[in-house]
């Protein structure tokens, strides 16, 4: 175990995972909207590689269950962009100190909040599918929050083809970005750790949001989710900001 992460930092790690997989097995997307700035909190080691681990077993588990309601014509140009995405990020980190990468960490999270609350509302075609996956992967890549660029082209789509159709794209992007994270030096040995250890709270969220699904009014919840997303990100960017002047 790292010498920085103590058995408390691993409980609230598992019970922050455990919320985001539950959110996401309700909604389609939410896991790094809503763990990844907490987990940042408790520690940044938390970010981006063992989220994304973990992210991708949800995925996996997701995409069974939903797999009935799948498109995969639709989704494929979404794809396309993830790849472009993270070979784009894979840049920005290879080029970025760790005080640049809590810089960027909080002004990506405060981004992804804007893009939720925009009201934009753009329609699902493959130009907006490659746009949207680009980014998606590409937040996802350095946040782990790649959720709300794809969520917006699926805002007006029935839930169980957002579930699918989402969980098929996170699929391929979690490759690309769990490649990029490799080739950049930001996923070892500590990171396999740290997903291993945090793992039990997405087989849990993930059991849970099954009795959920069809209950939770997740509209509701998205102010309070976005709420919280805004001020972790806020301080990430606040403590970036503090340790750029030091």
């Amino acid at each position: 175990m790292p010498a920085d992460i103590t058995i408390y930092h691993l409980l609230l790690a598992n019970l922050v995972v455990l919320a985001g997989s539950c959110l996401q097995g309700v909604a389609g997307y939410g896991i790094g909207t809503l763990a990844a700035p907490l987990l940042f909190l408790i520690s940044p080691m938390f970010i981006p590689a063992p989220l994304t681990l973990n992210a991708g077993v949800l995925t996996v588990l997701m995409l069974v269950r939903n797999r009935t309601s799948l498109q995969i014509r639709e989704v494929r140009y979404a794809i396309g962009g993830g790849l472009i995405g993270a070979a784009l990020a894979g840049f920005t980190l290879t080029v970025i100190t760790a005080k640049g990468f809590e810089l960027i960490f909080g002004t990506l999270i405060l981004l992804a909040v804007a893009l939720s609350v925009a009201g934009l509302k753009p329609r699902l075609n493959p130009r907006n599918s490659v746009i949207a996956g680009t980014a998606s992967a590409y937040m996802g890549t350095i946040t782990a929050v790649g959720g709300p660029p794809i969520a917006m082209i699926y805002q007006n789509e029935k839930g169980p083809l957002v579930r699918a159709n989402m969980s098929a794209f996170f699929l391929f992007a979690n490759v690309f970005v769990l490649a990029t994270l490799v080739l950049s030096g930001y996923l070892g040995v500590t990171e396999l750790w740290l997903f291993v250890a945090t793992m039990p709270g997405v087989f849990i969220g993930f059991w849970l949001s099954a009795g959920l699904v069809n209950r939770l009014p997740f509209e509701a919840l998205r102010p309070i989710i976005l709420g919280i997303a805004a001020v972790a990100g806020l301080a990430a960017l606040i403590r970036g900001l503090i340790s750029l002047g030091a």
